[in-house]
C-alpha cells in the first residue's frame, strides 16, 4: 500500500471528483483521476489503482440511476467498446498516455467549441450506428489507456439532449460494462497487483458519499444548466489534457 501522504493529499480529492462525476455532476470531471494522481506516481499506476474504485463506484451509481437509460444507445455503444479495449489492450506497449491526452483533449476541444459557435445547427440527432460505432470505439480505447472514455461518449450523446437524469444513466450502465471488461486485461498487464489494491482499498469509502452527492447536484440543475456547465467543464478539461499531451509528445 502506498504510504506517502503526498499521494493522499492529491489521491482523495481525485478521487472525489471522479465520485460526482459518476454521480452525473458533469461527467467531464472524470477525466481528471488520472491526471491528478499522475502528478505523484505514474499514470500506469493511477489507472490501476483507479479501476477497482471505479468499480466500487459503478455499484453506488447503478443504485442512484437503476431503471433509467436509453437502451438503443447502449446496443449501438457498448459492442464499439469492446472493440477500442481490444485495440487499447493489444497496443498497449506502442501508445502512451501523452498521445491519448493530446489526441482526447483536440477532439473534445473542437467538439465544444462547435457547441458554443453553433456550427452543429439546431437539429437534435437521433441515435446512430455509425456515428455511435466510432464515438463507442474511441471511448473504449481511451478508457482502457487512461479512463478517459468520457468525451468520446460524451459527443455521441450530448447533442441529442437527452433528459439529463437518462443521459447520465446511459453513461453509468455504459461505463459499468466497460471497467469490467478491462479487468482480465488489466490484470495480464500487471496493472491489479498487491500494492495498488491495497491503496484502492483504502480510498474506495470516498466512492458512495460522493456519487450521491453528485446524483443529488444533477436534480438540482435544470436541463440548460446542466449541458452548458458539462460543456464548459469539457472545454476547461480538454485544454488540460492538450498541454499535458503536447508537453510531453513535443517538449518531453
Amino acid at each position: 500500500m502506498i504510504t506517502d501522504p503526498l499521494f493522499y493529499a492529491v489521491a482523495i480529492p481525485a478521487v472525489i471528483l471522479v465520485g460526482l462525476a459518476k454521480g452525473g455532476f458533469v461527467g467531464a470531471l472524470a477525466m481528471l483521476g488520472v491526471p491528478l494522481m499522475s502528478l505523484v506516481i505514474s499514470p500506469v499506476q493511477a489507472a490501476g489503482i483507479l479501476l477497482p474504485i471505479l468499480i466500487a463506484m459503478d455499484v453506488f451509481a447503478l443504485w442512484a440511476y437503476r431503471g433509467i437509460y436509453h437502451k438503443t444507445n447502449l446496443k449501438i455503444l457498448l459492442p464499439a467498446a469492446l472493440t477500442g479495449i481490444t485495440i487499447g489492450w493489444l497496443t498497449a506497449a506502442y501508445v502512451s498516455d501523452a498521445h491519448v491526452r493530446l489526441i482526447v483533449g483536440l477532439v473534445a476541444c473542437l467538439f465544444t467549441i462547435d457547441y458554443f459557435i453553433g456550427w452543429r445547427g439546431a437539429n437534435i440527432p437521433e441515435p446512430n450506428v455509425a456515428k455511435g460505432g466510432f464515438w463507442g470505439t474511441i471511448a473504449g480505447f481511451t478508457s482502457f489507456v487512461s479512463h478517459a472514455g468520457g468525451p468520446p461518449v460524451q459527443m455521441y450523446l450530448l447533442p441529442q439532449k437527452l433528459e439529463p437524469r437518462l443521459y447520465v444513466g446511459t453513461s453509468v450502465i455504459f461505463f459499468t460494462v466497460v471497467n469490467w471488461l478491462k479487468v482480465i486485461p488489466y490484470a495480464m498487464l500487471g496493472q491489479l497487483g498487491f500494492e495498488n489494491l491495497a491503496t484502492s482499498a483504502v480510498l474506495a469509502p470516498l466512492a458512495p458519499l460522493s456519487i450521491f452527492t453528485g446524483a443529488w447536484l444533477v436534480k438540482k440543475l435544470n436541463v440548460e444548466t446542466f449541458y452548458r456547465l458539462a460543456y464548459v467543464m469539457i472545454f476547461v478539461i480538454s485544454l488540460k489534457l492538450i498541454w499535458d499531451g503536447a508537453s510531453a509528445v513535443f517538449w518531453g
